[in-house]
């Protein structure tokens, strides 16, 4: 896994998502929250709630019948290894999370060896800060007229066992800084199925570092260029009911 992680931190460094233009990457490290009405707050395109701690962010298919890396990436990210894609900053995102109290968790992220490369070790992370790490990620879309909501590992396939994800949490790392710059806004990266430090949440799961393993889950996943809502909450193990 720490081979890996190391070559996602030298992709990102070296500005491989070079075609972002540099007026969005201004514009997303200086976002404006915006209240709507009583505990809700919308930053660009995301909505969050003060209360329920709940963030929504819209999205749309990405691809039904490619390996998967990501769970969702911006748009012009690595499209072609993600499940979604999205307009939204995740500097945006990542100051949501800040505002709603989700505190970041480094335990999937390999620590540092003695000549600055990735080394085989992972931070101690008390067990207090884990929970208050930990989200649930569902996605909610339009079928038939109908509102349908689901965990977002419903979708996502185990190539091996041919079963979905299993139901879980997932983990908010923060991902870090590279000379005054938001990692994953440098690379588009925003929540991973194999852990990638540039990404703003990661799976914590088994297979978590084999990139062969996750595909859509093609039965239950909508056509490419559906439009869907990503919903995150605080974790339980109970997904929140869609709401009437």
């Amino acid at each position: 896994m720490f081979l890996r992680q190391l070559f996602f931190f030298a992709v990102c460094s070296s500005l491989a998502w070079a075609q972002v233009p540099e007026a969005a990457v201004t514009e997303a490290v200086q976002p404006s929250v915006k209240k709507i009405d009583g505990t809700s707050y919308q930053i660009g395109a995301i909505l969050f709630d003060s209360k329920s701690r709940e963030i929504r962010l819209p999205a749309q298919i990405s691809s039904v019948d490619r390996t998967l890396e990501f769970l969702i990436v911006h748009e012009k990210g690595k499209i072609y290894e993600s499940l979604l894609v999205t307009k939204i900053s995740p500097t945006h995102l990542n100051l949501a999370l800040t505002l709603l109290r989700y505190q970041t968790s480094r335990e999937l992220i390999a620590l540092p060896n003695e000549t600055g490369g990735i080394s085989g070790d992972f931070p101690d992370v008390p067990a207090d800060v884990k929970a208050a790490a930990r989200v649930n990620i569902e996605v909610e879309w339009t079928d038939d007229g109908k509102v349908r909501r689901a965990p977002a590992s419903d979708w996502i396939q185990h190539a091996v066992k041919a079963t979905a994800m299993p139901a879980g949490p997932w983990v908010y790392n923060g991902s870090e800084y590279h000379e005054g710059k938001y990692v994953p806004e440098m690379c588009g990266d925003i929540i991973g199925i194999l852990v990638a430090p540039s990404a703003v949440l990661n799976y914590p799961g088994a297979d978590n570092d084999n990139g062969n393993i996750w595909n859509p889950f093609q039965k239950r996943v909508p056509p490419v260029d559906t439009a869907v809502t990503v919903i995150i909450t605080p974790f339980s193990s109970t997904p929140v009911p869609p709401k009437p």
